[in-house]
């Protein structure tokens, strides 16, 4: 596993009126950078997976088959930037981190942030590493939208977005309202301040395992036999994410997927667009690709299309990595 490194990176306006004051991103590299910082690879890691996508992230983030020496994502060619989101649990500023003005974990008074706001971290975190351009920003699921945020907000800073088993807006899949609904049944919820009530790593699992089953994990997990060793397993994983994750970052992030819709950006692009699918994903179903892909042709957008041909669903990107890794080398190659 790649070292966590902390970045400061001062001040952060936020898209939707405010302030969030001294933000800290955390992120790990791979590679090495050239003296030209012009070899700089941007991963962008999904709802609820971590910065740490080039290892081991839980299964449906890890993209460790994709990135490393000789693999698509080449670092011995490109100097890999793996970025915690804005709003993560994961060591960025979060709605667990101490709110310096009350002394508290910011907890349900985090403000609101969108998509925007979370590339616009980044971009301060990669200036803050004197690093202006990038030859890629690439992603799996909520990963994508990033990326796709990029090429709308900042079409001049990449070359070129991957985006897997995602799109340009959310599926509508993470409300925020539904998710507060159901951790307010949770005893511990304490008003939304559940950090000194003991948790809701209850109510965190029960959601953990049902996406986990609509991801596709079952498929996944096949080869382990029986059905009781195959929910064994998914409790299992439910239970170590829980343990890690903050049921506010999951609303917040959920949120700003909600508001974003990077569709009417499309005339902007200036990047080339790797656009990523799997056969079987039901979030993000291979229907979504020809209009998309009409979409790019008509803005002059050099963009092209790659479907995973896999029975595990919205996981595909990272489970079944090899099955893409060609095309994505081949578009690497191309950059």
């Amino acid at each position: 596993m790649a070292e966590t490194i902390i970045g400061a990176i001062g001040d952060l306006a936020l898209e939707r009126g405010g302030t969030l004051k001294a933000v800290k991103l955390a992120y790990a590299v791979e590679g090495t950078l050239t003296p030209d910082k012009s070899n700089v690879v941007l991963l962008t890691h999904g709802y609820t997976s971590s910065h740490q996508m080039m290892g081991s992230a839980n299964s449906e983030g890890s993209w460790s088959g994709l990135v490393g020496p000789g693999r698509a994502i080449d670092t011995e060619r490109y100097f890999v930037v793996s970025s915690n989101m804005l709003g993560s649990s994961y060591g960025s500023t979060a709605p667990m981190t101490i709110n310096p003005e009350t002394g508290r974990h910011y907890g349900p008074d985090f403000p609101e942030i969108t998509v925007k706001d979370i590339v616009t971290a980044q971009k301060q975190l990669l200036e803050s590493l004197g690093i202006h351009h990038l030859v890629s920003v690439a992603g799996p699921s909520y990963g994508g939208f990033q990326a796709f945020a990029w090429a709308g907000y900042y079409p001049d800073w990449m070359d070129a977005i991957v985006a897997a088993v995602s799109g340009p807006k959310s599926p509508g899949d993470a409300n925020r309202d539904l998710l507060r609904a159901r951790f307010e049944k949770d005893p511990n919820w304490n008003g939304g301040h559940y950090y000194t009530a003991g948790g809701v790593g209850a109510t965190m699992t029960a959601i953990r395992e049902e996406t986990l089953r609509r991801y596709g994990a079952e498929a996944e997990l096949a080869g382990l036999g029986d059905t009781a060793a195959i929910a064994a397993e998914i409790t299992k994983r439910a239970q170590a994410w829980a343990g890690a994750f903050d049921a506010h970052s999951l609303m917040v992030l959920g949120r700003a997927a909600s508001l974003l819709d990077a569709t009417p950006l499309i005339p902007t692009f200036k990047a080339k667009v790797l656009y990523v699918l799997s056969r079987t994903d039901l979030l993000f179903p291979p229907s979504l690709a020809p209009g998309l892909m009409a979409q790019f042709a008509a803005a002059g957008v050099d963009a092209r299309y790659f479907e995973i041909d896999s029975d595990h669903g919205h996981l595909a990107a990272g489970t079944d990595a090899a099955k893409w890794a060609p095309a994505l080398k081949a578009f690497m190659a191309r950059l």
